[in-house]
């Protein structure tokens, strides 16, 4: 099996609705996107020969989903009152609602669904700090 990995990173804020510790506050973090993309063989024709993929292909899709998300407020649909969100709107904030509790868990596995569909993803890891991370991949069974 061949693999290939690549990173990038994000700003974003985001809080836990109904967690009971300082995470329930709206923080920031630096967040890394790990992806790794696999095959069991090479291409073997064109350009491409000898690759699973070309790393720039890799780090384009990878680092757009990221900019995707830099510098907003992560929230969890519904997580806030209609008046809070309305007003932090009408200030022009970038908000992004999410259908999930906004946690290094949910990030990656949301991240290798949105990746999946274009790259052989075989694993995404989200570090919501540079000492703890998530990762998320779909066992196959044979």
């Amino acid at each position: 099996m061949y693999s290939l990995k690549t990173s990038a990173s994000f700003d974003s804020a985001h809080f836990l609705s109904g967690y009971k510790g300082k995470c329930s506050n709206i923080h920031g973090h630096r967040w890394m996107i790990e992806v790794t993309v696999s095959a069991g063989e090479l291409m073997q024709t064109g350009e491409k020969r000898g690759m699973i993929i070309d790393f720039g292909d890799l780090k384009q899709a990878v680092k757009a989903l990221a900019d995707s998300f830099d510098h907003a407020l992560i929230i969890e649909s519904n997580s806030l009152k209609e008046n809070t969100l309305a007003a932090l709107r009408e200030e022009c904030f970038k908000i992004i609602e999410v259908p999930f509790r906004p946690t290094a868990e949910n990030f990656a596995r949301c991240f290798y669904e949105r990746l999946s569909g274009s790259l052989p993803v075989t694993e995404v890891t989200v570090y919501e700090t540079p000492e703890n991370c998530a990762c998320y991949r779909e066992d196959r069974l044979c």
